[in-house]
């Protein structure tokens, strides 16, 4: 894709630009508080114990890099609709085709994840018994069909929904901080006979309790929790204003990480100790059961399941999107890059919802929920990482072939190129980390089968049709 095509006047049928600020600001906050947190992080302190705190806040980081470099990309030309125009632009044809069907697996994926997390936080309303696999296809097909009715209407309601779905989140979690320290200053004790306490941080084995390798394995979960948070970027071709409203969202993710994810976790881990909380329940329902407040209780759990749904939602509004920038760039079928009267990819949609259905089939033949959670959340991880490491390359070919733009440009990356190869090296590595862990390592075992199909998709079909 040249820059003089980039640059064109939109035709008609293009998407609009109908999300304000109120609704990045959110939706970059929401995509910051997924599953991951509410689901995974009770198995991950039980691998890493209080280092999570550090596991959080170095992924932190290295997300906000990502973010960054996102950020300056897409201001850099305000032609650039998603990662596939910028791929496609600074690397090549084939990175593009490969960012934009990668991303559309990765919240399919998430997807089948998430429906294992609805189906599992539901059981709380099953008296804690677990559904029968077809039960649990019938839950999953269910969701489906919701979230699929509610991304046909206007991309408004996207961002209302988005809107109101995180800011549900954030009170929450803003709730529990408050109840946890309540709970430490009053030195609350459990039925169990826990006293809240800070000291619980290091009191059961220091902050290191089950060393390195625990330390190391705590950042799977950790990772996918992360994993939404560049959502802003595929929200660029319909945000009002990008240039002032797109680094505003990306400028607040680390305040969002410390208080949402580090404060929270802390809070938790002093409530109960670190080695007394279940990794199948999720610690942040539990500390209002420990609190004795089973009304509480059941609302965080509603929480929990709106963050879900919350999650669905982001990534069936990602996918539509994805397979729409893919058609207009020629990368997939000419019926996914149509319109609805609402300006809705509604194609792209269908598409997604029916591999979305695998989910379902998923729930039947795995009814182990936390084992297809692991399963679909360790694939995606991998994905996502592939699509990060995607983005910094382009960010390092346009400042190398592009100097001009980086120069001019408000919203640079901190540190550029260094920046850039820490970023890299550090994904890396978290590749390898994944092989660490048995149920982990079958994910990623499996993992290349989608890169040989995209490689047969691109030589075998889209490469012969662009050939002058």
């Amino acid at each position: 894709m040249s820059n003089q095509n980039l640059s064109e006047p939109h035709e008609q049928g293009e998407l609009h630009r109908s999300l304000s600020n109120r609704h990045l600001q959110l939706i970059a906050i929401g995509g910051a508080i997924g599953t991951g947190l509410f689901m995974g992080s009770g198995k991950t302190i039980s691998l890493a114990g209080p280092s999570i705190l550090f596991i959080y806040l170095i992924i932190g980081v290295m997300v906000f890099f990502v973010m960054r470099a996102l950020g300056e990309l897409l201001l850099s030309n305000l032609a650039y609709k998603s990662f596939i125009d910028f791929t496609t632009d600074l690397i090549g044809p084939w990175a593009g085709y490969f960012v934009g069907w990668t991303y559309w697996l990765c919240w399919i994926t998430i997807g089948i994840a998430d429906l294992s997390a609805i189906i599992y936080y539901l059981q709380f309303f099953n008296n804690g018994l677990p559904f029968s696999p077809v039960e649990g296809a019938m839950i999953s097909v269910a969701a489906i069909v919701f979230i699929m009715g509610l991304n046909l209407l206007t991309v408004r309601l996207f961002g209302e929904l988005e809107f109101w779905f995180a800011l549900i989140k954030i009170l929450a979690i803003i709730i529990l901080i408050a109840v946890g320290l309540w709970m430490i200053f009053t030195g609350f004790t459990s039925s169990t006979g826990e006293v809240a306490s800070f000291t619980h941080l290091w009191a059961n084995g220091g902050f290191f309790p089950t060393g390195v390798h625990g330390f190391l394995a705590g950042f799977q979960i950790a990772i996918f929790a992360f994993v939404g948070v560049e959502l802003v970027g595929t929200t660029a071709a319909e945000t009002k204003d990008p240039a002032r409203n797109l680094p505003k969202a990306i400028n607040s993710i680390p305040i969002r990480i410390i208080i949402f994810y580090v404060l929270a976790l802390l809070i938790v881990m002093s409530v109960t100790p670190w080695n007394k909380i279940d990794p199948a329940i999720s610690p942040f329902v539990n500390l209002f059961s420990q609190a004795g407040v089973a009304a509480a209780a059941i609302l965080m759990n509603l929480v929990v399941l709106s963050s879900v749904m919350s999650s669905m939602n982001s990534g069936v509004f990602s996918t539509s999107r994805m397979l729409f920038g893919l058609s207009r760039e020629d990368q997939g079928p000419k019926a996914f890059g149509k319109l609805n009267r609402r300006a809705v990819p509604a194609n792209a949609l269908y598409f997604s919802a029916a591999c979305l259905l695998l989910g379902a089939a998923l729930q039947y033949f795995v009814p182990n929920t936390v084992e297809a959670f692991t399963l679909a959340t360790t694939l995606s991880t991998i994905l996502f990482i592939c699509v990060w490491l995607l983005i910094i390359w382009s960010y390092i070919r346009y400042y190398t072939t592009r100097p001009e733009l980086h120069a001019k440009s408000t919203f640079k990356l901190p540190g550029g190129l260094f920046t850039c190869w820490i970023t890299i090296i550090f994904f890396i590595g978290m590749i390898y980390v994944l092989s660490l862990e048995p149920d982990t390592f079958k994910a990623l075992k499996v993992s290349p089968i989608w890169f040989i199909i995209l490689i047969i998709g691109y030589f075998f079909f889209y490469k012969p049709r662009h050939k002058k």
